[in-house]
């Protein structure tokens, strides 16, 4: 996997990504003790509404930065982009007001909510191959999981010996040497996409994204993900902390657990998809989440929390939340004409995130009013029916390209060549209505 790191483009884009999520993960440490001196007993308001305003930048402006990606040259949009957020980062130690924190953090999502899909899109390019690109992938969902790891050790070192408003300085550092990386190498400039009107342009994504069956399929998937991790991200500090009364460094391990699941299927998923297709990789997965919070609810129920029990669960519903997350990349690169990447990725970006709107409020809200029993088996419901929603909207017959006829044009259209019969990536295209029809 580690051999792609070779291709130097992709290698210094791939250290952006770190080092980036790195100053991510130092900003939410620090934010939570800059929320409790600004506001004391109402810090988990405020870093709740912090998380809200998150979301709604992601879900907002996504879809609308993805559909004038292709105006701007990448490396000076991505560039750009970081400079914003080292910015708003730089202004949060100043702040004396929550009000500040809200409209800070809110220009620095909305920077991140154009960033991410339009960085995610470039890697197609850079890495046309797909087996290259799985690998890419995986690298990408490693990253992910070792920031939840490295970054909040990476905090208790720090603060044992500066203040916590220093960590901010660190946030600012990982984005700018994310933009002094972008920089120093040349990306493929984004295929133009035909003229059209504002609003074609900004629902254009979200548009082929639910009209292409295997993508309706990947966002049912989504909430499955959603659904299994809200509950880990939400209620594990309550399980832990609460229900089994354990320290700080066991949370810790607990949440190692998860993304050490995490991390195993990242590191499996490229030889296991070379060798099996995406649908029954990612429904596995799937699956996966369903059983083990059905079995930990249940363990719940008769006998009590046992902690080893709850370490196993969390690294198997991590094995799950990658294997349906981490080849996710591959079905928006293979659903869009190059032109169109950048839009449907962010479509992925927004719809997935408006998953995790509605499970992060609902899996706090299960827990507070009824417990750890009923949190778990109603989120393993609602994954599971993600996952049934997911095989039912995927069909098991999914080819690459989509063998039609075009029986209403003359037979020497560039299309036909002679033939009326001919294959098409299955994807939506709006100067074949008929064929987008069939999606």
């Amino acid at each position: 996997m580690l051999e792609i790191l070779s291709d130097r483009t992709y290698r210094h884009l791939f250290l952006a990504q770190v080092v980036a999520l790195l100053g991510t993960g130092l900003a939410t440490v620090a934010l939570g003790l800059l929320a409790y001196d600004l506001s004391g007993d109402n810090a988990a308001m405020v870093l709740g509404t912090v998380f809200t305003i998150k979301m709604v930048a992601y879900v907002g402006i996504a879809p609308i930065a993805g559909a004038f990606a292709d105006r701007v040259p990448r490396r000076a949009l991505l560039v750009g982009l970081d400079v914003v957020r080292a910015g708003a980062a730089l202004c949060l130690p100043f702040v004396t007001e929550v009000w500040q924190v809200y409209v800070l953090i809110f220009l620095l999502q909305s920077a991140s909510a154009a960033f991410t899909p339009t960085f995610q899109a470039t890697i197609p390019d850079v890495l046309p191959e797909e087996a290259r690109y799985t690998r890419a992938l995986s690298l990408s969902r490693l990253a992910y999981d070792l920031e939840n790891i490295v970054s909040p050790t990476l905090a208790a070192l720090l603060l044992a010996v500066m203040s916590y408003n220093s960590l901010f300085l660190g946030t600012v550092a990982g984005f700018a040497a994310s933009a002094l990386l972008v920089v120093s190498v040349l990306l493929p400039r984004p295929k133009p996409s035909k003229p059209r009107g504002v609003y074609d342009r900004t629902t254009r994504g979200i548009r082929i994204y639910l009209a292409t069956p295997r993508l309706r399929g990947l966002l049912a998937l989504n909430l499955a993900a959603a659904a299994a991790g809200a509950m880990v991200l939400v209620n594990s500090v309550v399980l832990v902390r609460g229900t089994l009364g354990l320290n700080e460094s066991a949370l810790a391990w607990t949440m190692f657990a998860f993304g050490a699941g995490s991390m195993l299927a990242a590191l499996l998923l490229p030889r296991l998809l070379d060798r099996v297709p995406d649908r029954p990789v990612m429904v596995g997965g799937a699956a996966l989440m369903v059983f083990t919070l059905l079995a930990l609810a249940a363990e719940v129920a008769a006998l009590g929390l046992d902690w080893l029990f709850l370490l196993g669960a969390w690294l198997l519903v991590g094995l799950g939340y990658s294997a349906v997350l981490t080849p996710s990349g591959r079905l928006l690169r293979r659903s869009a004409h190059a032109e169109d990447r950048p839009a449907v990725f962010a479509a992925q970006f927004a719809l997935s995130h408006a998953c995790w709107l509605v499970t992060y409020p609902l899996s706090g809200w299960l827990m507070t009013q009824f417990g750890p029993v009923v949190a778990l088996g109603s989120l393993a419901v609602l994954a599971g029916a993600g996952a049934l929603l997911g095989l039912r909207l995927w069909p098991e017959e999914d080819p690459e390209v989509l063998e039609h006829i075009h029986d209403n044009l003359p037979l020497d259209h560039p299309h036909l060549k002679g033939e009326r019969r001919h294959a098409h990536p299955f994807v939506v295209d709006d100067q074949h209505p008929r064929w987008a029809s069939q999606l």
